[in-house]
């Protein structure tokens, strides 16, 4: 294990407790200002962060009732495109890593392909793909169909997708390139290469028009915990962002997840696992508490209902929200995963749909940490020395304030302790993860030339 655990920013607008936006010190972020991101990405890179990571879903959620009114009247429902985003960030920044997320349902590869090697050449081998099968009907209906793939058809595309994608990435080896004035020769062609993928999901020739990115290929996230994303992120990904909400649960996904990624032939550092991790600082313990608490009183019923209705692709309306959570796990057509801990947690304790709902959206099934910037230190450190992941996603509960606890505070007190980084010690976001540029799939076939293409 690395000495130093890697440290990732998951970046949400207005923070990611339910209740963080009302909170009196909490600043109204615009998801389309951009001084605000910039500021935010500035001051993750003054703390040595690996990197920024933006979610996205591709509707604003209508499965509760039918309807969008509760998703648009509690909780802050606007979010910035991704991919634009960390365009314009790569500019402000310059060593920190830039991670969006995409589709592999609502997009074609050769799109992906070609956005996230661009972004990749822009930001001087910074960047990441998200890769994700979204979750909701919502989001089918913005893009002409009726309704969501099934979840075991959208991971088989999605695992064609990405096959297709890397393709695409390969198809000019790294030498490429020759821009030889002199004999009038751009580039070798026998180091450009077809695609021609044909499969039950894609038909797709390439080449691609954009020359090898610097990363190799830019770097592959996935997110989840289902066994269905267990059996795709060992094949391919290289950071895994995962809901954990207890040390216990962590290990085992850690250790399960490591020995599946060894059982493809892959190294167990190949792939970093960080588990989402909201932090709520305070100056005492009962500071913290008390600043837990007061975020809980801050949040409504309705926006846990809606939210998790659009996680799960479920009406959750149709239940009395005063009766035990329903037996609805076979129903449910959105993300499984991190719901298994949900429906386990609501029968042993008989929760009610109310309780549910409001216990659900106070951290999504994240980890919360709750204390002085010592003992967070002291709980985050266990967490990764004891191998139960290799760093953190950090979660603010709010901005701007609860952000800067976690900047201010618990970083320096992590890199007091010698298990951060002080400074980068590389320029690239697979530098700083420690992670291998892929080798090219048609470098030892080709043959050279100096054909202008």
């Amino acid at each position: 294990m690395s000495k130093s655990m890697h440290l990732g920013l998951f970046l949400a607008a207005n923070g990611h407790h339910a209740g963080g936006w009302r909170h009196p010190d909490a600043a109204q972020g615009n998801p389309l200002d951009f001084d605000y991101y910039r500021e935010i990405a500035q001051k993750a890179e003054a703390a040595k962060l690996d990197m920024i990571f933006i979610a996205d879903k591709l509707a604003i959620d209508d499965n509760y009732g039918g309807n969008f009114d509760s998703s648009v009247t509690y909780r802050p429902a606007l979010s910035a495109e991704p991919l634009t985003l960390i365009s314009a960030l790569s500019a402000a920044t310059q060593k920190i890593g830039l991670a969006a997320t995409a589709s592999t349902t609502y997009h074609e590869p050769y799109h992906i392909a070609r956005m996230f090697a661009t972004l990749d050449h822009l930001s001087k081998g910074r960047v990441a793909w998200n890769v994700v099968t979204s979750t909701s009907d919502a989001e089918a209906r913005n893009f002409s169909k009726k309704e969501h793939l099934d979840h075991a058809t959208r991971y088989e595309r999605a695992q064609e997708f990405v096959e297709v994608v890397q393709k695409l990435w390969d198809s000019w080896e790294e030498d490429a390139l020759l821009i030889d004035k002199s004999r009038g020769v751009f580039a070798d062609k026998d180091k450009v290469h077809y695609a021609n993928h044909q499969g039950k999901w894609f038909d797709v020739k390439g080449p691609l028009n954009i020359p090898r990115s610097p990363q190799g290929h830019p770097v592959l996230i996935q997110a989840g915990s289902s066994e269905t994303f267990r059996a795709l992120a060992a094949q391919y990904a290289e950071l895994i962002f995962t809901a954990q909400p207890n040390i216990e649960s962590a290990k085992t996904f850690y250790q399960d997840l490591k020995s599946r990624v060894e059982s493809y032939g892959r190294s167990r550092d190949a792939v970093k696992i960080l588990p989402g991790t909201m932090l709520i600082v305070g100056d005492t313990e009962q500071e913290a508490k008390d600043k837990e608490q007061y975020l809980h009183s801050l949040i409504h019923t309705q926006t846990g209902l809606a939210f998790m209705s659009g996680s799960m692709n479920y009406d959750l309306s149709k239940h009395a929200l005063d009766e035990p959570f329903p037996d609805i796990e076979q129903e449910i057509r959105g993300s499984r995963g991190r719901f298994q801990f949900v429906f386990r947690k609501a029968k042993e304790e008989g929760l009610t749909l109310a309780q549910v709902a409001r216990w659900y959206i106070q951290s999504r099934s994240h980890n919360v940490v709750v204390g002085t910037p010592s003992s967070i230190a002291d709980r985050l450190e266990t967490w990764f020395k004891e191998e139960s992941c290799d760093g953190f996603n950090l979660m603010a509960p709010y901005m701007s304030g609860g952000l800067d606890d976690i900047f201010e505070r618990v970083i320096p007190e992590l890199q007091n302790r010698g298990v951060f980084r002080e400074a980068y010690t590389s320029d690239t976001l697979r530098g700083h993860f420690g992670l291998q540029s892929p080798n090219n799939r048609y470098s030892q076939a080709a043959k050279p030339s100096t054909i202008l293409i």
